[in-house]
């Protein structure tokens, strides 16, 4: 019968080194690893090939494991308050009395909105340009763009 010896492994790994290299997508790049690592083991605790093999497919679930949340796609939503930008410019609809409500459009939608109810702490006449200050709930407070 046929034994798999440390080397076979270290061979076995290297060849799916080979075989990354052609394709690039590093994703049998554990498995390359996952096999030089069961090499390395086996040649200093000598090992039955069931337990090799289950050793290596552990190995590989644990690489697959890694790079999936290293590089999956994080997706990240702007519906939330607490992770909004607030770089958006808008215009003034309505004029917004100091410390009133007045109407704003964004030029781009604010947590899925174009149109909102704003405040500020000075007067803004209609068609000033405003950038947004905080958002209070479904409140906007706003401040004039030449305001620093």
């Amino acid at each position: 019968m046929f034994a798999i010896l440390w080397w076979h492994w270290i061979v076995f790994g290297l060849l799916l080194l080979i075989i990354e290299l052609g394709i690039g997508t590093f994703f049998i790049l554990g498995f390359a690893i996952a096999a030089i690592i069961v090499g390395i083991m086996t040649f200093f605790i000598v090992f039955s090939f069931n337990v090799q093999l289950m050793l290596w497919l552990l190995f590989c679930i644990i690489f697959i494991a890694i790079w999936y949340k290293k590089f999956s796609d994080t997706i990240i939503s702007k519906s939330g308050q607490s992770d909004y930008s607030l770089d958006t410019l808008g215009t003034v609809t309505q004029e917004i009395p100091k410390h009133a409500r007045g109407k704003v459009v964004f030029d781009t939608p604010v947590l899925g909105n174009t149109e909102w109810h704003a405040t500020s702490s000075v007067y803004i006449p209609v068609n000033t340009r405003i950038k947004i200050v905080k958002v209070n709930g479904q409140l906007i407070e706003v401040e004039p763009l030449s305001i620093t």
